[in-house]
């Protein structure tokens, strides 16, 4: 089974911190002759078991030493082995593709997170690290094919808010939420039908895109540049229109991005915030106390939207489907930014449908009203929920 196997270099530095030589950034597309089995065990493959995920549309598998394998399947973890995993199981599963100097970082830094691709059956970002006992392992799977703008169901002012020629456009919610489809689902949008130059700046790269209309350069992060910071003070240097930032976590990459934004660019980004309210303040107190008022000032002019979301599980439970909070900046919402009264932005999204916004709740109750999701989900997860039952339950769930 090793000539079914393609192993992607390095994810991350190498432990003398240099880069490592080759990047083969393949999609994993091709013929697969792995078989599909009916049940797996520690005698599986890795190949097998991925494979099995795959035609479950298991989200996730983990794999930890002294337990089952668990598939998450539609946000619910899902046991698919009768046996606790050995050590040597798991061992066998990860030198199966890790190289030798992966090995090493492992077992010098003690965790590690890289894509693997297997012909024919994709790309799959992986995350390992040491535990008591032994080893834990998480493989995500990542979509062999993106969905349309369309399909994925946004609010059509998300697709509004591709429009700008410059400007910080971010994509927020939980880890897990689905922000990184999103983001890639709008870059594909971009790519489609703007002639543009995007750079991407990733950790680790997921989907890999065919350039269509625009020119696209995907970078790594430990792969291709040794930092985040790195790799966008020199995209800034390489003609781009759009930056896409997998990732905004600390004071210099969202400095870099706002300034950039400024500067008569794109970008686009995620952030680990539950809603647009949390994602202001977070991006406000990521500065200095004595620099609010100039970055309040920055982000007022420069911010575009915020696009925040959650997957729910659908009425039947076969499935998730996102809710989202959408934030188009308009003057109002300008002006709460520039005067530091965030805490009143609920109010403006609530108010401001015409202007293409929607709140959670109301975006809860439009899947409640279309029977996608339970009139008990939605409540759960309702923000006002004395709002959600007096707007949603009487109207829809006679």
């Amino acid at each position: 089974m090793d000539d079914l196997k393609t192993n992607e270099n390095l994810s991350i530095l190498s432990v003398e911190g240099s880069l490592p030589e080759k990047f083969i950034g393949t999609t994993g597309q091709g013929d697969c002759r792995v078989q599909s089995l009916e049940r797996i065990s520690n005698e599986s493959s890795l190949e097998e078991i991925l494979k099995r995920a795959r035609n479950l549309k298991a989200s996730d598998v983990h794999f930890s030493v002294g337990k089952e394998i668990f598939f998450k399947i539609h946000g619910i973890l899902k046991m698919q082995s009768e046996d606790n995993l050995t050590k040597e199981a798991v061992d066998r599963f990860i030198d199966s593709f890790l190289n030798a100097e992966q090995k090493n970082i492992l077992n010098t830094r003690l965790d590690i997170e890289l894509v693997h691709v297997i012909e024919g059956m994709g790309r799959f970002r992986v995350s390992i690290m040491r535990k008591t006992p032994g080893i834990d392992m998480t493989i995500r799977l990542i979509p062999e094919t993106l969905v349309s703008f369309d399909e994925m169901g946004m609010p059509e002012s998300c697709r509004e808010l591709l429009q700008w020629s410059q400007g910080l456009v971010l994509i927020t919610g939980p880890i897990g939420c689905g922000k990184t489809t999103t983001l890639a689902v709008m870059c594909e949008l971009i790519n489609q039908t703007r002639n543009e130059h995007i750079i991407s700046i990733e950790s680790p790269i997921e989907i890999v895109y065919t350039p269509k209309s625009s020119q696209i350069t995907q970078r790594e992060i430990g792969l291709h540049t040794l930092s985040q910071d790195n790799a966008l003070r020199a995209a800034l240097r390489q003609d781009p229109d759009i930056l896409l930032i997998s990732d905004l976590r600390d004071l210099s990459t969202i400095q870099l991005a706002a300034t950039a934004a400024e500067t008569g660019h794109l970008v686009l980004g995620t952030m680990n915030t539950n809603d647009a309210a949390q994602t202001l303040i977070r991006l406000v107190n990521s500065f200095p106390p004595q620099d609010r008022e100039l970055v309040q000032n920055m982000i007022s002019e420069s911010l575009r939207g915020i696009i925040c979301q959650q997957l729910i599980p659908t009425k039947n439970r076969d499935n998730l489907v996102a809710a989202y909070e959408v934030l188009v900046v308009n003057a109002a919402i300008s002006n709460l930014i520039h005067k530091g009264s965030l805490e009143q932005v609920f109010q403006v999204i609530e108010t401001g449908k015409a202007e293409g916004m929607t709140s959670f709740d109301a975006s809860l109750i439009e899947l409640v009203k279309n029977d996608v999701i339970s009139w008990e989900e939605g409540a759960s997860r309702a923000v006002n929920k004395r709002e959600f039952e007096k707007i949603g339950y009487k109207r829809y769930s006679t």
